[in-house]
């Protein structure tokens, strides 16, 4: 089996494969005091409550934007399922060309997807992955990685809205029935979800002018259905997208690392 692991800054989500199945996915909220025997022994939970046995784990491979936590989940990688971890870098044969200025201030995420979208439907693509940041990403029908945009994540402009205004309260992120809002909390619901459905929408749309081409649009990320669903540019939702590339990379990295 193999144990894939990708930290963000609000969530860590892991998944485990036999093969190309993912069997299970979890997802844990991101804490950095968390130390190396808090994070291994929950771990070994999910998989005991899975009926998974850690001991058939064959291989890890990590990818984080996170850089405190990284060495932690290595270190738990080698502590409590006796693997040495693969961690995802710009210097990584991942079997794309990364046409960034600098490569790498590209987020390991952000390869990550664009290798499985790009395995899985070819390029043209744009990706959209709605984490505590949106970024949006571009891969040419040659399957280089063009760059993208990065914009704050739906949930810390609510968060910022309600810290930065004295009198509008804390809502959740939700579609509301109108877009006339009747009252602040349905009006507040409203410009978040559909100002963000029009930022997603905008953005792609200038990305595919820019472009010159017809790419697929595949969405990722916790958000991803919520948007994807009122959006009229995302085809795609594929949840678990970041996992299925720490999968692919791997695979292509096997030969490197025995």
């Amino acid at each position: 089996m193999l144990l894939v692991i990708d930290i963000g800054n609000t969530n860590i989500v892991l998944g485990v494969y036999k093969g190309k199945v993912l069997l299970n996915s979890w997802r844990i909220s991101t804490q950095r005091e968390r130390t190396v025997d808090e994070h291994g022994i929950l771990m070994r939970e999910f998989f005991q409550i899975a009926g998974l046995n850690p001991e058939q784990v064959r291989g890890v491979a990590i990818s984080s934007v996170v850089p405190p936590l990284t060495g932690v989940l290595e270190e738990t990688s080698r502590r409590y399922f006796h693997q040495d971890p693969l961690v995802i870098e710009p210097s990584l044969h991942a079997g794309m060309p990364i046409l960034y200025d600098n490569p790498k201030e590209v987020g390991a995420d952000r390869i990550v997807n664009a290798v499985a979208a790009f395995d899985m439907f070819g390029g043209p693509l744009i990706i959209v992955d709605f984490g505590t940041a949106t970024t949006f990403c571009a891969v040419s029908e040659r399957g280089e990685y063009l760059g993208g945009v990065i914009t704050p994540g739906i949930s810390i402009s609510a968060e910022a809205l309600f810290q930065r205004t004295a009198k509008l309260p804390k809502v959740g992120i939700r579609k509301p029935e109108k877009v006339i809002g009747k009252n602040t909390v349905s009006s507040i619901e409203s410009g978040l979800f559909y100002g963000y459905v029009s930022l997603v929408d905008g953005i792609i749309g200038r990305m595919k002018r820019e472009l010159g081409s017809n790419p697929i649009i595949i969405a990722t990320g916790g958000l991803a259905h919520l948007i994807g669903d009122e959006s009229q540019e995302i085809q795609k939702v594929l949840p678990h997208l970041t996992l299925e590339g720490l999968r692919i990379i791997f695979e292509k990295n096997r030969g490197q690392r025995s």
